[in-house]
């Protein structure tokens, strides 16, 4: 039977070694890209190896990241989006919704009067 611990050893062991073979790997299609089409397309020269593997760090640092997957799941840009328009913002329209409806006129009368008053009243000078 395998100690869990010596599973554990193994897979910190064996993910920097996948991912080097990944960028090396990845290094090579983006050369093999780069040759096959700019020079032809936008008359660039050829790139080498180590310029493909240099070009496609580059192009990690600047456009993509090395956060992981769990990164691509919720991105900060869309936070106010989310906020806006997520399941968050619905719940919370429903609820205002609800309220809403179990007011009597009398209630809601008063509720357009405060916030015509609070939206339309200009500030005050101090």
């Amino acid at each position: 039977m395998m100690n869990p611990q010596n599973r554990g050893r193994r897979f910190r062991l064996a993910v920097p070694v996948f991912v080097l073979i990944a960028a090396f790997g990845l290094g090579a299609i983006v050369q093999w890209l780069w040759n096959a089409i700019l020079p032809a397309a936008a008359n660039f020269n050829p790139i080498s190896y180590w310029q493909a593997v240099g070009l496609f760090v580059l192009c990690k640092i600047l456009f993509g990241s090395f956060r992981g997957r769990d990164h691509h799941r919720h991105p900060p840009k869309w936070g106010r989006f989310n906020r806006r328009f997520g399941k968050e913002a619905r719940e919370e329209a429903l609820a205002w919704k609800s309220k809403w409806m179990k007011m009597t006129d009398e209630e809601r009368t008063r509720f357009r009067q405060e916030m015509r008053n609070r939206w339309r009243k200009p500030p005050e000078n101090r």
